[in-house]
C-alpha cells in the first residue's frame, strides 16, 4: 500500500509538472536569459488556435506583473480574442537613447529583447506573428516610438500612448514605413506635448516626432475625425499606411479602451 501511495503521489507530480498550470502566464515568468515577460492568453482558449497579440510596455519603474494585474486591460485584450504580452524592462526603465537611464545608449538591448520575447512566446504559444500591436503608455510609449523606429518589421502596429523619443529625434527611421496611433492628453503635465527636462535630459517634443515621421512615410493631408473623447488627425500615404495623432482632454492618464481604440482602428483599415 505504501508503495502504491508513493507511485501514486509521484505520478501526480510528474503529471502537475507537465500541465499548463506549471508553465509561464499571467502569474509566473517566462524566463529568457536574465530577462523575463508574462503573457495571458485569451480566456476560453483552446490552446492551439493561432491568436494575435498586444505587447505592452510599462511606464517608469513599472512591471510585467503590474500590468497583469490591470484586470480591466486583462479584460479589454480577451474580449478582442488576443494574447497580452507584458514585457518588463532591464531596470527600472527602457534602456533608449538619450534617457536618464543611459544617455549614451543606442537602444540595441531593448530591441534584441523585444526580439526574443516574440520568438520566445510563439515558441510556446500558437501567437500568430503577422498580428502583433505594440503599445505602452508614459515610459513605455518612449518604448514603442523607439520600436516603430527601429523595429517596425517585427510589428504591424504601434500605438504610444504619452510617450514620445527622449530629447533628440531621429532624422529617420529604419525599415518600412510602420503603421502608428499616437495618442495623448491634451493637458498631460508629467510628459507634456512638448516634453519637459528630466535631469540631464529632455523629453522629445510630439509635434518634431510626427512631423518627422510623416516626411519619412510621406503621408498626406491630415483628416479630422472624433472618437468618442479622441480628437484624431487622420493621415494615410499611398501604400494605404496610417498615422494617427490622437488628443483626449486630459492629463497623464491610461485607458484600455484606447488600447481597444487602437486595435480596433487598425483591424478595420486591413493592417491585421
Amino acid at each position: 500500500m505504501k508503495l502504491l501511495h508513493l507511485g501514486l503521489i509521484s505520478g501526480f507530480l510528474i503529471a502537475l509538472m507537465s500541465t499548463p498550470l506549471m508553465a509561464c502566464g499571467t502569474s509566473s515568468n517566462c524566463q529568457i536569459g536574465d530577462r523575463h515577460y508574462r503573457i495571458a492568453m485569451p480566456e476560453g482558449h483552446d490552446g492551439k488556435t493561432p491568436v494575435g497579440a498586444i505587447v505592452f510596455a510599462h511606464g517608469y519603474q513599472g512591471s510585467a506583473a503590474g500590468i497583469m494585474r490591470n484586470k480591466t486591460l486583462r479584460r479589454t485584450v480577451s474580449d478582442l480574442g488576443l494574447a497580452l504580452i507584458a514585457v518588463k524592462s532591464a531596470g527600472g526603465g527602457w534602456d533608449l537613447p538619450y534617457s536618464p537611464i543611459n544617455y549614451t545608449s543606442d537602444g540595441s538591448a531593448e530591441f534584441e529583447y523585444f526580439d526574443a520575447v516574440i520568438k520566445d512566446a510563439s515558441t510556446r504559444l500558437p501567437i500568430d506573428t503577422k498580428r502583433l500591436m505594440a503599445t505602452g503608455f508614459s515610459a513605455g510609449g518612449m518604448m514603442v516610438w523607439n520600436l516603430a523606429c527601429a523595429r517596425s518589421k517585427k510589428f504591424a502596429a504601434f500605438a504610444p500612448m504619452a510617450g514620445t523619443f527622449w530629447l533628440k529625434i531621429p532624422k529617420s527611421c529604419k525599415g518600412p514605413v510602420a503603421n502608428i496611433i499616437h495618442i495623448h492628453g491634451t493637458n498631460d503635465m508629467t510628459v507634456p506635448l512638448k516634453g519637459r527636462q528630466i535631469r540631464q535630459t529632455h523629453q522629445g517634443d510630439v509635434m518634431e516626432t510626427l512631423a518627422m515621421y510623416r516626411k519619412y512615410g510621406k503621408f498626406g493631408a491630415a483628416e479630422k475625425q472624433q472618437s468618442g473623447n479622441l480628437t484624431c488627425e487622420k493621415r494615410t500615404n499611398a501604400k494605404g499606411d496610417i498615422l494617427d495623432f490622437c488628443l483626449f482632454p486630459g492629463r497623464h492618464q491610461f485607458s484600455s479602451k484606447y488600447v481597444k481604440f487602437a486595435w480596433q482602428t487598425f483591424e478595420n483599415a486591413g493592417v491585421f
